[in-house]
């Protein structure tokens, strides 16, 4: 698990990172189609912003903050690109400060998260892999250089790692008895092994995997988290596998778990 440290030094990392792209937008540029299919990059933007902005002041055992969400998200609705990314860059800085002086006390405190009960510290992991992801949602579509290893991407990695044996198990459907293993070539190296035995679960070895995915993180990020059509990033050989071909061929097109 993720120390306090850990999670505050790479939420800056994807706060300053995100709001490089955002302070490099051109004014047509805020109007693309990002890869979330219900926002062009200005809507991401304000999504960021709207959440962040829920947070600020927020601790375990207040109320839900996601009830201030459509009442705060209304109003950023109605800023100008420019409003908007100066909105952006005073709420993270706020936010920053902010978990700057809160103890490992505070980060350990029971609280609710997106996927149901955790910490305060889990909660915040799970930021920081939403704001990887939203990076890319912008930067992918408009074509913009950056930096997709690194302990933040480690981190962001990390979340998808966790839920391994839903996506084998749930979403791939991989038959009992077969372990699967994904090799990510970079720009965050490793080897993720699932195995059914009755449930799919993670596991530390595999010698003998019934088929072998291989692409680079980016690419497994992306098709993880629901974001490029699995068909293009195997037409254009993003996405190979050795082993099992009918099973490759149906695990790579299923590694969505999220949205």
């Amino acid at each position: 698990m993720s120390t306090r440290n850990e999670i505050v030094d790479n939420l800056r990392t994807v706060f300053t990172a995100f709001g490089n792209v955002v302070a490099a937008l051109s004014g047509e540029q805020w109007s693309v189609q990002s890869l979330c299919p219900a926002w062009d990059v200005q809507g991401v933007v304000g999504h960021v912003t709207t959440i962040e902005t829920a947070l600020l002041g927020w601790r375990p055992g207040d109320d839900n903050p996601f009830g201030a969400m459509a009442a705060i998200g209304a109003e950023i609705a109605t800023l100008s690109p420019q409003q908007l990314g100066e909105r952006y860059r005073d709420i993270t800085a706020q936010r920053l400060a902010e978990l700057a002086t809160m103890s490992d006390a505070e980060f350990d405190e029971p609280s609710i998260t997106p996927v149901g009960p955790g910490t305060y510290g889990r909660f915040m992991a799970i930021r920081e892999f939403d704001i990887w992801v939203h990076e890319r949602d912008i930067r992918v579509p408009l074509g913009l250089a950056g930096d997709d290893g690194g302990p933040a991407a480690e981190m962001a990695l990390d979340e998808v790692h966790g839920s391994l044996g839903f996506i084998v198990g749930k979403k791939i459907g991989l038959p009992d008895g077969k372990g699967i293993a994904i090799d990510l070539a970079g720009p965050v190296r490793r080897r993720l092994l699932a195995k059914v035995d009755g449930r799919a679960a993670r596991v530390d070895e595999l010698p003998s995997p019934d088929v072998t995915l291989s692409m680079d993180s980016l690419t497994f990020m992306l098709l993880a988290c629901g974001r490029i059509d699995p068909q293009a990033a195997i037409d254009d050989g993003r996405v190979t596998w050795s082993g099992d071909a009918e099973l490759g061929d149906h695990a790579a097109r299923r590694l969505a778990f999220t949205m």
